[in-house]
């Protein structure tokens, strides 16, 4: 059994590979960028991988990955002079998450089982989506649904890194380029949109 920070390394790993594709389509919802959601929550666990080996792993391991991506991203749109109009955004957000699912605030909503689910589905149809090539529905998704790193997606279709790494960049760029809303489809628009999915599946 391993111990210490090796046992942290391994419980972060366990945690990451669970609830990453939560986590990124939580974040996703609250940010409207499937790229700058991963990097948040690609922050949050540079964070713990810094941290819990020294503190300990914390009693709810992807609350605190939440929590501490949130407070990344509240640091990064103050960087970015956007402040002002992204917390008013993720304000009326937070209220309507309220108003519909009762939740006392973020880390209650990261609790709701239902509603996080409902993210993950709302992630895949956003990686899915048709306005992507097929090679790049299936990296993002991949990678941000799968919480594969690059390497392995490229080993698993003997192509070269970059080459994976490109088409992820790309696709991300892409979405936020193109506006793509982080919901699920209406249902007019469902069956065309599965097809991107199974395309990918």
């Amino acid at each position: 059994m391993p111990s210490g920070p090796d046992a942290a390394r391994a419980s972060i790993e366990a945690v990451w590979r669970l609830e990453s594709a939560r986590i990124v389509g939580a974040l996703t919802r609250l940010v409207r960028d499937v790229g700058l959601a991963e990097e948040l929550a690609q922050d949050a666990l540079v964070v713990a991988l810094q941290e819990w080996p020294v503190n300990g792993v914390p009693p709810n391991p992807a609350g605190w990955l939440m929590t501490t991506a949130r407070h990344r991203a509240i640091d990064r749109l103050r960087r970015e002079d956007r402040l002002a109009v992204k917390i008013a955004e993720i304000g009326r957000s937070a209220e309507d998450d309220q108003r519909t699912h009762g939740a006392a605030d973020f880390d209650a909503v990261l609790d709701d089982d239902a509603l996080l689910k409902d993210d993950v589905l709302r992630l895949i149809f956003v990686a899915c989506h048709p306005v992507l090539s097929t090679e790049a529905r299936i990296a993002l998704t991949l990678r941000v649904v799968g919480g594969l790193t690059t390497d392995e997606i490229a080993r698993a279709f003997v192509v070269p890194e970059a080459t994976v790494a490109q088409r992820i960049v790309r696709a991300k760029r892409t979405l936020a380029d193109k506006r793509i809303a982080f919901e699920i489809p209406p249902p007019a628009e469902r069956a065309a949109r599965l097809a991107s999915v199974l395309e990918v599946i």
